[in-house]
């Protein structure tokens, strides 16, 4: 009995120290596995026992990259209107007269990031089942949910055209950019095969490209960004099947544009151009044509699986409309209902840095505790935390972990956000620990040049935290 009693003494005792001794490889790879140059933050916590892990540095001030957008979703999703659609809708003005719209047609945004061919095309079908043929007035597109500036605080002049950094309006087509193609020739030296999608004459084309010919130069896609045109060239050797996005300027040009064309494609007699102006709502003559919804989760899966810096700016521009009302929202109205949740959890706003919702801008300072507790809140908050838990990539599954922690004890334990910038990975999420506890966790590396070895680093942790 006294034997027993031993034991079971022992092993009480013996279990902060078992914990601390498993926790303790996590200080000898901030050791072993990182350069002397670079810093660490990171906060673990135990959302099932409700205690915290571990923590090195956790209220460091670092660059979250796109960890960013956690805090962005997070915020979004606990206003009480957060499951209302992201909405693209037609309106008129005026009367429809012997097949003639007497009046204007008016293509009112709403910050869709989803909005594609297929939805321009469906808002187009419902617009021709109207007893018209003719427009007789101007067509409008309403871009006065946002405020003019299409692009964040911060954001790097010279990442454009690259896809990754859109022109932010509330009247977004396939997210603002042109996904180029390039086939082979299968002749050495003939010009290789470029298609483009979507298809618009808003931009044109330029292939200066040769099949294997080492001579024509490196490949690359670009287009005249410095004069903000819409000129794509893609040029240089060609080797193998590629494949890019290229962002296009002025997106709601790009929207109305194609817009106007494919109206006139289906046989209706537009203005020759269109123009901007808000829908007169307060018009006893206004009337709903046609609109398109898209759904909160399917933004926010493309968000968070493939780090979607496009929809995390629609989240924040939306989450300033809902709280304010107003029009021409700014990123500080979003901005501000972050700050306020910041404080909610605890935190002192003026303690951080937020510039922008997607983490593109070098402005952003967060801590690796703070994201913890944005994670623990979700966590405590059954319908905010099933949507997100859903969105996240999956380690060795899907998303932007689909090629890292295939083996155990990680592969599929681990649903988190990455975030990756020059010299700076960060992640943060959730994970399954051996025990069956579930942890909330926030790594973010910064100054480490190497990508590849931070988020082995990453990796490493995780298979800690998780248990072997």
């Amino acid at each position: 009995m006294k034997k027993g009693l031993l034991l079971v003494t022992l092993s009480v005792c013996l279990l902060p120290l078992w914990a601390q001794r498993d926790f303790s490889e996590i200080d000898s790879l901030i050791k072993k596995m990182l350069p002397e140059a670079s810093e660490v933050g990171i906060s673990v916590y135990d959302l099932t026992a409700k205690k915290p892990l571990y923590n090195y540095r956790a209220e460091k001030l670092s660059r979250p990259a796109s960890t960013m957008k956690l805090l962005t979703a997070i915020t979004a999703l606990s206003r009480p209107d957060a499951n209302e659609p992201f909405r693209t809708e037609v309106w008129h003005d005026g009367v429809i007269e012997h097949d003639t719209l007497q009046g204007n047609l008016y293509v009112v945004g709403g910050f869709d990031p989803e909005f594609d061919s297929q939805a321009m095309d469906s808002l187009i079908a419902e617009v021709i089942t109207f007893p018209f043929s003719v427009i007789n007035g101007q067509v409008y597109g309403d871009v006065s949910m946002k405020d003019s500036l299409y692009w964040g605080h911060g954001w790097a002049w010279d990442d454009t055209p690259a896809g990754y950094q859109p022109y932010l309006s509330p009247l977004m087509f396939c997210k603002g950019t042109v996904q180029i193609s390039v086939v082979p020739s299968t002749v050495q030296g003939d010009t290789a095969s470029v298609s483009c999608q979507p298809v618009s004459s808003y931009y044109t084309l330029a292939n200066r490209t040769k099949t294997r010919t080492s001579s024509a130069g490196k490949f690359s896609f670009s287009r005249d960004w410095l004069t903000n045109g819409n000129n794509l060239v893609v040029s240089g050797n060609v080797a193998s099947i590629r494949k890019d996005n290229v962002n296009i300027y002025d997106s709601p040009g790009f929207f109305m544009h194609t817009f106007l064309e494919r109206l006139h494609a289906k046989g209706i007699t537009t203005p020759q151009s269109y123009a901007f102006a808000e829908l007169p709502r307060d018009s006893v003559q206004v009337e709903r044509m046609a609109g398109w919804n898209t759904s909160v989760q399917k933004v926010l899966n493309q968000l968070m699986k493939e780090s979607d810096n496009l929809n995390a700016e629609a989240f924040l521009c939306r989450l300033g409309a809902q709280a304010t009302g107003k029009k021409l929202v700014a990123a500080e109205d979003g901005i501000v209902e972050i700050m306020k949740l910041i404080r909610r959890l605890g935190h002192d706003p003026k303690d951080y840095k937020i510039a922008d919702g997607c983490g593109l801008s070098n402005y952003n300072y967060l801590s690796p505790a703070l994201l913890v507790d944005f994670l623990k809140y979700a966590y405590s908050r059954t319908g905010i935390f099933q949507r997100l838990y859903k969105s996240l990539p999956v380690g060795g599954v899907d998303g932007t972990l689909k090629n890292r922690m295939k083996g155990a004890p990680v592969f599929r334990n681990v649903h988190a956000k990455t975030g990756s910038f020059t010299a700076i990975n960060a992640l943060a999420g959730y994970l399954r620990m051996k025990d069956g506890h579930e942890a909330a966790f926030a790594i973010m590396n910064q100054n480490v040049l190497s990508a590849a070895k931070a988020r082995a680093f990453q990796d490493k942790v995780c298979e800690v935290i998780v248990g072997r």
